[in-house]
């Protein structure tokens, strides 16, 4: 078979992940730390502790106190191009080295520092500010003295802590008690593992069963508990209560627990906290902060060092033609230090002042409100990015399920249509006995509408009924709990599950009329239109399972006696339950395709004899000791045959605003998009669908689970036979193809439109993150609402937050901060795409400015004997940089190619920047062309038109390099801006201004001649006008992409 993927011998090589992936147990070795280990904690009593644990505080920064100032200093002076700038301003305190005043040297490498020290220590206060405001949240401890009130970051290990509905949990916990009658809670971790579900949990039942809260002091009670690690989906661990006769012991497990940052959904709990700090599971699965450095950065770094060689070949060319007479070797470094203009140190200053204009305009955009950057050092980045990584909940999409469609096979109905559906509820609860019918017809017609009045009851009613949903009622100021719940106040309800699917299905139940007003463990009722309660008694209930993918219900109907099976699930598993037809799987497609969630709803009627039959052979396999699992599901699928197809429901996750139009943009620029989620396969595939992640004319290939080397093998073989096919594979298939085949899945990956990952955990994020930039070696953007994605975020190129209702943590930890999905096509197309070209367009501009002095410079001394003499002395070298050129180069952080309008309604135009042709060896070489041409026409022009004395040297060569480096600018200058006009004249008005001041250097009879401003034009002219010429002639034979969109 030709397209086999040979099986290779496992490679063993060095994986960064692994070392991330162990998170902070990982860091325990090379600080010092002990290993982690299992601990015994007694409940409210923090001191009877058998080690030492964390403080429990977040910190996001990245440095302290003490490491700021070494820190930041490391940051700058580990690449070349700092480090070249502090050995050459210290090499000024020997006296045979010096070549001016000190302060031309120290003076600006102490400004670059002093502007990134500034900014950096912004960034971290803002940091430390962010950390403290949650690090002081305000939580209710049980004490032998009663209940106080402790910070968050003043919590420890064995305290218990009262955690309020709606409160976040502070610290991992065990799960003691619960206000709830029904003795449970719910949990939502979406700020955790990325999962929409609720999640159930149970108190440890000895502490439940309690009178009160607290007489958890009173017991004597440990908590025995594995030592801390990253898996947030399984505990291990026992409770032990000893001053009881015999001593209680009960296993604990997931179930148990309370995870930090999780959401408390229901009631009032007590736990004892476990782990705090560095030992959390939600601060395990969370790389640490690292400073991020920008490619662009990288990449004139690589400049600079190329230009450093040049210097050292021009310093040795020098003394070679002095024939190394004397001593040569300190000519070389005199050589080096008259040439050290050709790396600029100007360069790193406008880059940097750049880079806090692009900021300032991303936080001014009207377009994109409440945008924030945080970190001010990469925007270039936003306009190379080639794979976006991003988060579905919250971030894609809203979490909130909105009811879309009923499907009965002959009739559908929409939102549009509901008030049918609630009619036909209506005609069914409050229609009168009639009286005999008179003529054939109406009760032809009669009978007809009868029918379908009923089969959409059935449909609504088995809905109502098939779910795990409770209705709970809280006071409203008005009524109180009590009250409500006697009454089943509608204003007072709440409904809590699971799955806020099932919710979105019970709202819309109610809304045409049967309500869900009441639910125990063995009873529901209903209410309906016309106010009757309906009585339905639980005899079992089959909760859902990723396995089975469907869940049931038995129920008796009190006023009749019925029993009824209800079922809904998957299509997939459910037409090999229900009894044959010819619409279902059309239509699950149909709905699939507008990226609805497709469940099918199916009954069964039992006779009691039935039912017994069933139930005896239910419990007896409940009772087996092997296979339990497996007889269980036998006796289930026993009654799962030959139902009664009721109805298809479609439930929609609303997607934020413009989410199809921006992933649309971002393909259209040539970046591929990966989701990342936490949630279910085809909950993933469904938000895919919709927001046109998947375009409707790609196949999908569902990538099978897979557990060994062999299935891994088999499995990619046959993804490999597909073409322009999106991908959808799970994170434990995942982590089975990156074990055995993480080149050849990475390389099929890659080639994908769309990949989508589901049942993520977060450090798999962060991994999938770095493959693609070890892999591929292109940018990487992650995007992401919630602490899951932190990770993520971290470890991309460019890390953006959504700042949405699931917290601010991810928008806390990101570089960039944005308040809807859709502001990052205009962060990317507009200000990443600006960003970049401006600082490649700027910084090769100031390489050039310095490159055309170092030029005359070098043409001066081979002229004069090859003299290590600074041809301008003092203040002109200084000036030059700074006021005579400064504003005119540096407004070129204002110019733009294109309007953002047209940016945005051309987003191929992004795609040119992927391959770095703004800034690449090319380019620079043309500048360095250039800046020889002109140094050498304005040396030798100055050198022959001289009359009799070398002032006149240096002011023709001055005046006519001020000139043309203005000229220079406004040749580069694509859009003008009224700060470019003001900058050009601005800066020739002081250099007219200081020639009173500068006799020193020129001679300011001589500038006031004819012949001095005839001299300086034709030089001028001759050094810019054949590039004004050129210019011309590319623009009208070989127009650039972008020049066709604006003529």
């Amino acid at each position: 078979m030709t397209d086999n993927i040979p099986l290779q011998p496992v490679r063993q090589k060095k994986r960064m992940d692994s070392k991330r992936r162990g998170g902070c147990c990982e860091c325990v070795r090379c600080c010092g730390r002990r290993e982690p280990r299992p601990r015994t904690v007694w409940l409210g009593h923090p001191e009877k502790r058998d080690q030492r644990y964390p403080r429990n505080v977040i910190n996001n920064q990245k440095y302290n106190f003490f490491t700021f100032l070494p820190g930041v200093l490391f940051n700058q002076f580990k690449y070349f191009f700092n480090l070249y700038f502090l050995l050459l301003a210290c090499s000024q305190f020997v006296p045979e080295m010096r070549l001016g005043a000190l302060y031309t040297y120290w003076v600006p490498l102490g400004f670059v520092l002093a502007v990134t020290i500034i900014r950096e220590a912004v960034e971290e206060i803002r940091c430390y500010t962010r950390d403290k405001e949650v690090n002081s949240q305000i939580y209710s401890k049980l004490t032998a003295r009663g209940t106080v009130k402790v910070k968050s970051s003043s919590i420890q290990v064995g305290d218990l802590i009262i955690v309020e509905k709606n409160q976040r949990v502070p610290a991992d916990m065990i799960f003691l008690r619960t206000s709830e009658k029904n003795g449970s809670c719910f949990l939502r971790t979406d700020q955790l593992d990325g999962e929409t579900d609720w999640k159930l949990r149970l108190p440890v039942t000895c502490t439940q069963r309690l009178p009160t809260a607290s007489d958890l002091l009173q017991v004597r009670s440990y908590v025995y508990a594995e030592e801390p690690n990253i898996d947030i989906h399984n505990f291990v661990g026992t409770f032990t209560r000893e001053d009881s006769d015999p001593p209680v012991n009960e296993s604990l497990s997931i179930e148990n627990t309370l995870w930090a940052s999780t959401v408390i959904a229901s009631g009032t709990v007590v736990g004892v906290v476990l782990y705090t700090g560095r030992e959390l599971r939600s601060v395990m699965n969370t790389s640490n902060p690292r400073s991020k450095i920008g490619l662009f950065d990288l990449e004139v770094n690589c400049l600079t060092k190329i230009l450093f060689g040049a210097l050292v070949v021009v310093s040795l060319v020098m003394v070679a033609l002095q024939h190394f007479a004397g001593r040569w070797y300190l000519q070389i470094i005199r050589f080096l230090l008259l040439f050290s203009n050709i790396i600029p140190i100007s360069l790193r200053v406008n880059l940097d002042m750049g880079k806090i204009v692009y900021s300032w305009m991303i936080r001014r955009d009207s377009k994109i409100p409440g945008t924030v950057v945080r970190s001010s050092t990469i925007p270039e980045q936003l306009g190379r990015i080639s794979y976006l990584l991003t988060d579905k909940t919250g971030t894609l999409t809203q979490n909130e399920m909105v009811f879309k469609r009923l499907h009965l096979g002959t009739v559908a109905y929409g939102l549009d249509s509901m008030d049918e559906v609630q009619s036909h509820i209506f005609s069914i609860y409050t229609q009168q006995p009639q009286d005999p019918p008179t003529s054939k017809g109406p009760t032809l017609t009669t009978k007809v509408r009868k029918t379908m009045s009923s089969r959409v009851h059935e449909a609504v009613k088995a809905i109502a009924l098939c779910h795990n949903v409770t209705p709970v009622y809280e006071s409203n100021g008005v009524t109180d709990q009590a009250e409500a719940e006697r009454h089943y106040e509608d204003s007072c309800r709440v409904y809590q599950a699971s799955s806020p699917d099932e919710v979105a299905l019970v709202q819309w139940t109610e809304s045409v009329g049967l309500t869900l007003v009441g639910r125990d463990q063995s009873s529901m009722q209903l209410r309906t239109p016309g106010g009757q309660i309906l009585n339905f008694t639980i005899l079992q209930i089959f909760p859902f399972t990723y396995e089975s993918k469907r869940m049931g219900i038995i129920v008796r109907d009190e006023s009749t006696g019925e029993i009824t099976f209800y079922m809904k699930g998957a299509d997939v598993v459910m037409a090999g339950i229900v009894q044959y037809n010819d619409w279902l799987e059309e239509e699950c497609g149909n709905m699939a395709r507008e990226g609805l969630r497709v469940l099918v709803v199916a009954k069964k009627s039992l006779t009691e004899e039935q039912y017994q039959d069933f139930e005896a052979r239910y419990v007896q396999a409940k009772l087996s000791v092997h296979d339990r699992s497996l007889k269980v599901a036998t006796v289930i699928e026993s009654l799962e045959m030959e139902m009664e197809l009721l109805c298809l429901t479609g439930v929609e996750d609303q997607l934020q605003a413009d989410v199809r139009p921006t992933l649309e943009t971002l393909r259209n620029a040539g970046i591929k998009v990966w989701m990342l989620t936490g949630d279910k396969l085809e909950t993933a595939t469904c938000t895919a669908k919709n927001a046109h992640l998947v375009t409707r004319t790609q196949d999908i290939h569902i990538f099978r689970l897979v557990t060994n080397r062999g299935e891994a093998h088999l499995e990619l073989n046959a993804f490999r036979r597909k073409h322009d096919c999106a991908l959808v594979i799970s994170g434990e298939s995942l982590e089975v193809c990156l074990k055995y085949y993480e080149y050849e899945f990475m390389e099929l990956a890659c080639q994908c439109p769309a990949v989508v990952c589901c049942r993520c955990a977060p450090t798999q994020k962060a991994q999938i993150v770095r493959l693609l930039q070890e892999r591929t070696g292109k940018l990487t953007c992650a995007v992401g609402d919630g602490g899951n994605d932190v990770s993520m975020i971290q470890e991309a190129d460019c890390g953006v937050g959504v700042e949405g209702k699931e917290g601010k943590q991810a928008s806390l930890a990101a570089d960039f901060s944005i308040t809807q999905f859709k502001h990052l096509g205009r962060l990317l197309m507009v200000h990443g795409r600006n960003s970049y070209k401006r600082s490649a367009a700027l910084s090769q501009f100031v390489i050039h400015r310095s490159l055309c002095i170092s030029t005359m410079q070098a043409v001066f001394s081979s002229v004069f004997y090859f003299a290590s003499v600074p041809l301008y002395q003092g203040f002109l070298i200084i000036g030059y940089s700074t006021i005579y050129t400064m504003f005119p180069v540096f407004s070129l952080v204002l110019d733009k190619d294109v309007k953002s309008e047209v940016a945005m309604l051309y987003p191929e135009l992004y795609k040119d920047l992927l391959k770095g042709r703004p800034l690449s060896y090319k380019t620079f070489l043309i500048w360095v062309l250039i800046s020889i041409y002109q140094g050498s026409i304005i040396m030798y022009g100055a050198l022959l038109l001289f009359e009799s004395e070398f002032v006149h040297i240096v002011a023709i060569s001055f005046t006519s390099l001020i000139l043309t480096e203005l000229l220079m600018v406004a040749l580069t200058i694509q859009t003008w801006h009224w700060l470019m006009i003001v900058a050009e004249l601005l800066s020739l008005s002081c250099y007219i201004a200081s020639l009173v001041f500068l006799h020193e250097f020129i001679d300011v009879y001589f500038i006031a001649t004819l012949s001095f401003l005839w001299k300086v034009t034709v030089i001028t002219l001759v050094s810019c006008l054949p590039l004004y010429v050129l210019k011309y002639l590319r623009r009208r034979f070989s127009p650039p992409s972008y020049s066709k969109l604006t003529s």
